[in-house]
């Protein structure tokens, strides 16, 4: 097998599994849901809540933009992730793939392995000429 097709065939297994981790990514950023849910309760209804003081609404408000912000950012890099995996199929945008495969390895367990796995293949000077063709890529090592 020659390195040209090996690294085709590695790119095309890195972008198929990084639309299985982006989905995996979007599915956890639901969670938050519930903490958005709770706080709208704390506004509609404190009286539901129990105790003889119903919450402050500032504590509704609290639980609403963090809940709000943690599924947006989780939905943000759900979508960047499978934008990489677009992107290393179609031999485009170096950097942000790279960027991607480093902020992978935040997001335990699978995410590490893709990502470690993403580096290990981008930093290879045979996919590496693959992303950038036309430039006379000079190889100092």
């Amino acid at each position: 097998m020659s390195t040209r097709h090996q690294d085709q065939e590695h790119l095309r297994l890195l972008s198929i599994f990084h639309y299985i981790v982006g989905g995996i990514a979007a599915l956890f950023s639901f969670f938050p849901v519930i903490h958005l849910a709770l706080g709208i309760l704390f506004l509609v209804a404190p009286h539901r809540m129990g105790g003889s003081p119903p919450p402050p609404p500032f504590l509704g408000w609290i639980f609403i933009i963090m809940g709000g912000s943690f599924m947006f950012a989780g939905w943000a890099f759900a979508v960047c992730v499978i934008l990489a995996g677009r992107f290393i199929v179609r031999h485009k945008h170096y950097i942000f793939c790279l960027v991607i495969a480093s902020l992978n390895c935040l997001f335990m367990p699978f995410g590490t392995i893709l990502g470690v796995f993403t580096i290990v293949v981008l930093v290879r000077p045979s996919v590496k000429a693959l992303f950038y063709p036309s430039e006379d890529l000079v190889l100092a090592v």
